[in-house]
């Protein structure tokens, strides 16, 4: 008998909607953010993730349409199991992530010393990797 093929993708998605940061008048996030990750950047306000920031979640769907800037919503997975597209350094299967920019992830820095305040910034936990596209990681 062999092992059933899993999909963990699915497992006890949290979801929270978001209003969404804008630069200008113009909502930070679009269409082709969707499946990326995102980070808190005010009460209650996402947009893209930066270098070495603090992952939210994944942003799974927007309402309206991007011409609509300031009157969309962003409805984001912020608990269970998602799969994030990555960027070097390479995160491994157990490492924490943090923010790799243009809607990626990363393997977190090793703890420092220096932390900020309020702790070590590094969240989930790396599931799998698939090669250097993605991974797909307990958002715990």
């Amino acid at each position: 008998m062999s092992v059933r093929e899993q999909n963990l993708d699915t497992i006890a998605p949290v979801l929270a909607t978001f209003s969404i940061k804008q630069t200008g008048g113009v909502d930070d996030l679009k269409d082709d953010h969707i499946g990326q990750a995102v980070e808190l950047t005010g009460n209650y306000e996402v947009g893209p993730i930066t270098d070495g920031g603090q992952l939210l979640g994944k942003l799974v769907s927007l309402t309206l349409s991007d011409g609509d800037d300031g009157d969309r919503l962003a409805t984001v997975q912020v608990g269970g199991v998602c799969r994030l597209p990555i960027s070097s350094t390479y995160p491994s299967p157990a490492d924490r992530i943090v923010g790799g920019g243009s809607g990626t992830v990363k393997q977190a820095p090793a703890l420092t010393g220096d932390d900020p305040a309020g702790g070590n910034i590094a969240r989930g936990t790396v599931l799998e990797v698939n090669g250097t596209t993605d991974c797909l990681v307990l958002l715990n």
